[in-house]
């Protein structure tokens, strides 16, 4: 009898200690859990990097690798093009600011490309307007048409419209972004054409103008 009380205690006493022994690592895993949560708190929070894309298109720059596919399919080369004389590229579409300064535009491309200038309007319209647009307007010069705005992004421009003349070879000689629909910015980027095929410049401006009056007066 002795004996089993002895047991019977024995087993007791062993239970205690086992929960005793639970209960203190039960403790020790809950300050070390508090502890390691105090110390992620105190670290500041790691910040996002964000990407930035190096600027590549700019004046004195090589002008970027580009083709795209005019209105019947054929490959536009911008590379090709420069080889044989200075390039205007125009990024446009057909809003109002845009469609007053295309005279102007179209002005300057008619004063040079006689003289080795070679103009390239890239629209970012649907296909049907821009080929209406086209006939409306008597586009005489070389066009093309992205409606997705790929050209944009190539040319790392988000404003419309943006102009840039290559001089033969690739390099580009300016940029022009953004509208004036008096033409100061067609008359502007007249001079730098004329400076590089070294020829006098054409007032762009004045002869859209007075050609617009002439219509005018006609009708």
């Amino acid at each position: 009898m002795i004996d089993t009380l002895d047991s019977a205690y024995q087993l007791s006493c062993h239970k205690e200690n086992e929960m005793k022994r639970i209960t203190a690592l039960l403790a020790i895993f809950a300050i070390v859990v508090a502890s390691s949560s105090a110390q992620a708190a105190k670290k500041p929070a790691k910040k996002t990097a964000k990407k930035t894309v190096k600027k590549t298109v700019k004046v004195g720059t090589k002008a970027p690798k580009f083709q795209i596919k005019d209105s019947r399919g054929k490959i536009i080369d911008l590379a090709k093009l420069t080889a044989k004389g200075p390039v205007l590229v125009r990024l446009t579409c057909g809003c109002s600011g845009c469609d007053k300064e295309l005279a102007y535009f179209q002005t300057l491309h008619k004063a040079y490309k006689g003289k080795g200038l070679t103009s390239l309007a890239i629209f970012r319209e649907p296909d049907k307007k821009v080929e209406k647009y086209v006939k409306r307007k008597k586009l005489n010069m070389l066009y093309a048409i992205d409606s997705k705005g790929t050209s944009w992004g190539i040319f790392q421009t988000k404003t419309m419209p943006s102009n840039f003349l290559i001089e033969k070879g690739g390099k580009i000689r300016a940029i022009a972004a953004g509208c004036d629909p008096s033409g100061l910015i067609a008359k502007a980027l007249a001079k730098k054409v004329a400076s590089l095929l070294k020829t006098s410049a054409v007032d762009v401006q004045k002869v859209t103008n007075n050609k617009n009056k002439t219509a005018k007066v006609k009708k």
